[in-house]
């Protein structure tokens, strides 16, 4: 079965090392396993549109869509004050309710402490779920002195690359789910009703 994943950058910086994170996740998930990837920087929307929620605009509404028809996510987000930013929070805040249901996701976070990493597990995984997400794999925090940018492309030290490879390949494995059990047990849409939305 082929997969779609989409990776969501939430990072307000357009030279963002948190979007390095994230295309090191997608791409280490890509590499093993039969799957389409696509990657959303949601700086790169229209900001107007995006505040509003004004899916007439071509670009956001396809961002929106990719979301909704993808099998699983990759949340990337800087940690800024303990909590996810509010360039992410306005992307998730335009999407259905239930835009989620029976998805995996990995969240994703840099920061430069680490004592902001469960800003993760108390602030993003909550609206996940209430979003309708199937599973969310344990997330994993980067601090900034254990990653660089080389050519362009994020490099990690290797006993960190070694947890982080692990929590990617977590999400990568829980993809596997049979798309009819999906939403057993959960008072959910059906999935195409929610693509519909």
């Amino acid at each position: 079965m082929t997969y779609s994943i989409v990776a969501i950058s939430g990072s307000p910086s357009r030279n963002s090392t948190t979007a390095k994170l994230a295309e090191y996740a997608l791409a280490h998930v890509l590499a093993r396993s039969d799957s389409q990837g696509r990657h959303i920087h949601v700086i790169d929307l229209d900001p107007k549109a995006l505040l509003r929620g004004d899916l007439s605009n071509a670009k956001l509404k396809e961002a929106v869509d990719a979301t909704c028809n993808a099998d699983g996510l990759i949340v990337a987000t800087p940690i800024y004050k303990a909590s996810y930013t509010g360039l992410l929070k306005a992307f998730l805040d335009i999407l259905p309710q239930f835009a989620l249901a029976g998805k995996a996701a990995l969240p994703l976070a840099t920061g430069g402490s680490p004592a902001h990493v469960l800003a993760l597990d108390y602030g993003l995984r909550p609206v996940l779920h209430s979003m309708g997400v199937r599973h969310v794999v344990q997330s994993f925090f980067l601090v900034q002195s254990q990653f660089s940018v080389v050519d362009g492309k994020l490099a990690v030290e290797d006993d960190v690359a070694s947890q982080l490879n692990n929590a990617i390949d977590h999400f990568r494995l829980s993809l596997s789910s049979e798309p009819s059990t999906r939403h057993l047990g959960h008072p959910r849409p059906s999935l195409d009703a929610t693509r519909a939305a």
